[in-house]
């Protein structure tokens, strides 16, 4: 089984699909941000990869998001209640963690299905 990817370079692909299941890599906004519009820049670059990987939002199964500081929460979960698709929203897990730079409060990354499998 081959695997397709999505805006691949040496390192690292930004989504990676491989039988009937897209893997993203970890999506982050823009440095000077805040929590909500990282957040809303980060969703907006999920939904641009799963389009690209012939998936969308009601496909996601599992996503896992990382904050710098816990105390964000609520304002990521503005914009994610904004964003996810509430008739099928995936399995979530939200956690505190340090980031490669203090520029970045929020990451995300999703697994989702290809649009016509679910």
């Amino acid at each position: 089984m081959k695997t397709k990817r999505i805006e691949s370079n040496q390192r690292l692909c930004q989504a990676a699909v491989h039988g009937n299941t897209v893997y993203l890599t970890g999506q982050v906004g823009n440095p000077g941000q805040s929590v909500k519009e990282q957040t809303q820049t980060i969703l907006a670059s999920v939904d641009r990869l799963l389009e690209a990987a012939g998936s969308n939002k009601a496909n996601v199964l599992q996503a896992t998001i990382w904050l710098a500081d816990i105390a964000d929460f609520g304002q990521m979960n503005e914009a994610w209640d904004a964003w996810v698709d509430q008739s099928s929203p995936p399995a979530r897990s939200t956690s505190e963690a340090r980031m490669t730079s203090p520029d970045y409060r929020v990451e995300i990354t999703v697994i989702a299905a290809l649009a016509d499998q679910t």
